[in-house]
Formats: structure tokens, sequence, C-alpha cells
């Protein structure tokens, strides 16, 4: 991923020396594992956890001549441990450090993005609890539908971000595994046992059985969620593009001071920063389709897959850790303009009514096909001439027969139509989650 979109804690997940260390972790654990099963001497592995290290510029010399990089990080070993490096990968394949190491940076960079949801989930929390009660035009097909209030959008908001958090600890679980079992797995020259040793000590699960690598299945899963995510995070900030629009005018995006939209225009504002999270979601979401790809391996292992998840897997999370913490500010300074929606409620003459009208109609006895007629009737009529849906209403005989003016009134009443904020937010907001 481009520095632009990389953030540094994500970065240092994935960076080349975490993995190996990782790597030497994991060849580590091993030799531990082999004395204490008696394998070889407890004094030689204390000896070789000893003299063991990384050093870059010997790994990158054996990188260049091998172009291999288990072998290069073998060799850099094997030339600070001498006699003792004998002891070294016995009975392993690349595979097993370098999945297992996998397993360890994808749990690590779970674990980021769940601080990120989090911090995220509880910004839309405040936001929602504010404008509780502050109402807005709720739209349908892009159309003005019904009023609904700002706090309740961001509530379902929230309540998706749980749905997000709760699926991404469940992806931790799926990516948190790891393997010690040899050549096409089966424990030809290896212990089981050393498997169980080395993730216990890791805190990774160890697979039921493998091939020669652990099944790509996980690793789609775990970028299609992250996927997921970000769409719903690009359907939030859409709704904010749409919302920050000149003719709407109900929200802006946090701007700084000195921040420019265009170099032609200096009076534009634009939401930019939702654009972006919009364009990176459609990144994130492309990745999806190579991480299926890679579950199709032959036989008990090639490494087709190795070439595009040195990619799309660092790369998905890095994206996601941009898009949340970029999301979590932009809703943390976020301008909301409670008066301006008021006038785009008021902007249709009343006709985001007319549903109320016609379950009114239909209450005091008048049939449904009968009373659809006429509302829709007079709601056209205001739509083309303008003027109030209300007081057209009031005019028409075969609407007063049937209501009276105070039914008739209420049926414009913003609390009545708002009347169960409250339970949604009780539900929404509940200990016990959705």
């Amino acid at each position: 991923m481009i520095d632009r979109y990389t953030l540094p804690l994500m970065a240092r997940i994935w960076a080349p020396e975490n993995t190996l260390r990782k790597w030497l972790e994991i060849e580590l654990l091993v030799i531990q594992a082999r004395a204490e099963l008696g394998e070889l001497p407890q004094e030689v592995a204390t000896r070789i956890a000893a003299q063991a290290s990384l050093d870059a510029e010997s790994y990158a010399k054996h990188l260049e001549a091998t172009r291999h990089d288990v072998s290069a990080f073998l060799l850099m070993l094997e030339s600070q441990l001498g006699a003792d490096s004998r002891y070294l990968h016995h009975g392993m394949t690349s595979a097993d450090i370098v999945d297992t190491a996998l397993g360890l940076q994808l749990r690590e960079a779970s674990d980021l993005l769940i601080d990120d949801l989090q911090r995220l989930g509880s910004a839309i929390k405040e936001k929602a609890f504010l404008y509780r009660d502050t109402p807005m035009i709720g739209r349908t097909h892009g159309m003005h539908a019904m009023p609904t209030t700002f706090g309740l959008k961001m509530a379902q908001w929230y309540v998706e971000v749980q749905r997000h958090l709760a699926r991404l600890y469940r992806l931790r679980d799926v990516v948190s595994f790891g393997m010690v079992s040899g050549p096409v797995g089966t424990y030809a020259r290896l212990n089981p046992r050393i498997e169980e040793f080395v993730c216990r000590k890791l805190g990774l699960k160890v697979p039921a059985v493998t091939t020669q690598i652990l099944q790509r299945d996980r690793h789609a899963e775990f970028v299609s969620g992250l996927a997921l995510i970000g769409s719903s995070i690009s359907r939030f900030a859409t709704e904010l593009r749409h919302l920050s629009r000149s003719e709407v005018h109900e929200v802006a995006e946090p701007q700084s001071p000195g921040q420019r939209s265009s170099s032609a225009m200096p009076h534009k504002r634009n939401p930019v920063h939702c654009e972006r999270i919009s364009g990176l979601a459609r990144v994130l979401r492309g990745y999806v389709p190579t991480a299926l790809e890679n579950i199709d391996i032959w036989h008990e292992r090639d490494v087709s897959h190795s070439s595009a998840e040195r990619i799309i897997l660092p790369d998905s999370t890095f994206v996601l850790d941009f898009i949340l913490q970029s999301f979590t500010g932009i809703i943390q300074g976020l301008q909301v303009y409670p008066q301006r929606m008021l006038v785009n409620l008021s902007e249709s003459g009343g006709l985001i009514y007319s549903g109320q009208v016609l379950l009114a109609l239909q209450d005091a006895g008048m049939p449904r096909e009968e009373a659809y007629a006429i509302v829709q009737e007079h709601a056209v009529h205001v739509q083309d001439e303008g003027g109030s849906f209300h007081e057209v209403l009031r005019r028409d005989p075969r609407v007063t027969t049937v209501l009276g003016d105070d039914a008739l009134s209420a049926c414009f009443s913003l609390e009545t139509t708002l009347q169960h904020v409250d339970y949604i937010f009780k539900r929404a907001f509940s200990p016990t989650g959705e």
C-alpha cells in the first residue's frame, strides 16, 4: 500500500523485520519443543536461543543470492549457529513458519482493527444521543419520504458497526491458526506435539488437518469480512456526501484552517474525505475476488497464492485501518445543521405526511383505494402548483366529512410521527445488543 494510506501501527505489523522476528520466534519454539521432548539436549536449545538473532545485512545478502526468503533466513541463522544449525528447521517446510507467522500478523492486525471499530462506534453513539430528537427528512429513492431524526440515522449506523465488531472478533479466530506439520502436512519427521507446543505458546489454534499449507478459505473469509466492513463505512460516507450537497446542506465534513477543496473555486467545500473513503472501499472490495481465487491450490501445495496474498492481506488491513480512523475523525468533527433540516422538512408543503393522512382516512372507515386516490390527487396538485397540503385537504369535503379538523391536524404532527424514537433507542443501545 502507498504511504498515503498507511498508518504507523499497522505498518509495524507488516514490516519485514516484524515478519522475520516471528519466523525466528517460531524456529526457536520448535527447538525448545524438541528439547522438552528429548529430541535434542536442553543445553543446545539454550545455546541456539542465545546465539540466534536477526541480521538484516546477512539476510539481504542471502536473499539476493537465493531468491528465496525462507532459505535466506535459514542461511542467516546457520552463519551464526555453526554446528548447532543442524538442529534448525528439522522436518519442517517454509510454510510451517510462513503460515504460522501470518496467523500472528493477521491476529495483530485484527486487534488493531477491533480498536478502530470500537472507537468509531463510540463516536457514532455520542452523535446519536446528541441528535436523538433532531428532526430531519427521511429519504427513499433519493426523494423526500417521511420525517426521521438525525440521531436515528446515527443509531442505525451504530448497530451496524456493532454487527461488524462481532464479525471481526469472529474473523480474528478464523485466522488465528498455526502449523508445524512438515511436507504435505503428514508430520513425517515431526512429532505432532511440537506443533501443539508452538501454537500453545503463540496463542494460536492447531488445525485438525492441513496439506503443506493452511487452507486459504480462512484467509478469503477474512478479506471478505473486511470488505463488508469497508462497504458499510462507505455507505455511511456516501450518505454524508448526499447530505452535504449545496441544495441539501444538512451536514458538512470537518475542515481544518486553510484547507482547500478546489484550485479554481475558492468557495467550494467538497466532502473530499468521505469521497476518499468511498474510493478506498472500492479498492478493498477488489481484493475479495483474488482472495477467493487463492483457495484454488494444486494438490497439497503450490505458491500461486503467495504472490497475491503478499499484496492483498497487508493491503486489506491497511485500507480498512485508514478508512476506520478517517471516518472516526469525520464523525467526531461533523458539523450538523438542525435549522437547515427543519427548512428541508417544510420544503414539500406537508406532502411528507401523505402517508399519515392515508392511514387516518382508512382508520376512519374510508376504503383504501378511495383514500389513496384522494390523497394522491391533492399531492400532485401541491407538487405542481405549490401551497399547503394541509390546507388543500381541509377544503375537500370528501376528507372533512370523514376526518375532523383535529384528526387531520394530528396527521401533520412531528411528535406523532416520531413518537417511538425513545423505544428504538432503547433497543439499539441495549447492553444485550441486537
